[in-house]
């Protein structure tokens, strides 16, 4: 049920959505130049890798890491538009709307093990940490509500998260942290807070 829940929403919500595609991509264009989508390796489900698709919301200049993010990339990431283009990595296959958020693979040797038990599902557009706090949270925190999502997922609470999802949207809450536009990467758990399978 949940895999064609998923690829019937996707398939329509791709379709409707597709003049603001459009023209959302023609903004980065012009405001950005090429490329008009950010493409990285992320782990899925049982970590193993894929490329997901976002619009590109950096552009090379001055910031901590040689990158920029623009005015534009401020918007669609405070709207979270720039998501959407992971409704064609959903038809795929290689996602889910709901589910815990694909993160860099660099973090897999440092999770727990209770913490890597986040990639027995697919990972989704949007999650239970998405809806409780976001990037507001600590990364601990986001990994014990992912780990909760996989034990108590349902049909029922995947209808929830995303009725949640569209009213955080709309209330831009939680996007960044406090004087950040973005959020800190994760460098690995306290030693009082890794738990039983830590990895060293």
């Amino acid at each position: 049920m949940k895999r064609a829940f998923d690829i019937i929403v996707s398939l329509a919500a791709l379709v409707l959505l597709a003049p603001l595609l459009l023209l959302i991509a023609l903004c980065i264009r012009l405001n950005m130049g090429a490329p008009v989508f950010y493409v990285q390796q992320r782990p899925g489900l049982d970590g193993r890798l894929f490329r997901i698709r976002k619009f590109r919301t950096m552009q090379t200049g001055e910031g901590d890491d040689g990158r920029r993010l623009t005015g534009l990339g401020r918007l669609l990431r405070r709207t979270s538009l720039d998501e959407l283009p992971e409704l064609f990595n959903v038809v795929r296959g290689e996602m889910s709307l709901v589910g815990p958020r694909p993160l860099l693979p660099q973090y897999l040797p440092l999770y727990s093990a209770k913490q890597s038990r986040r990639h027995e599902v697919r990972p989704g557009i949007t999650g239970w940490a998405q809806v409780n706090g976001r990037n507001e949270i600590s990364w601990q925190e986001k990994f014990e509500l992912d780990v909760w999502y996989v034990d108590h997922r349902s049909f029922l609470l995947d209808v929830r998260i995303l009725l949640m999802t569209i009213v955080k949207t709309i209330t831009v809450q939680g996007v960044s942290q406090e004087g950040r536009a973005t959020v800190d990467y994760f460098t690995g758990n306290e030693p009082d807070s890794a738990g039983e399978g830590e990895a060293s």
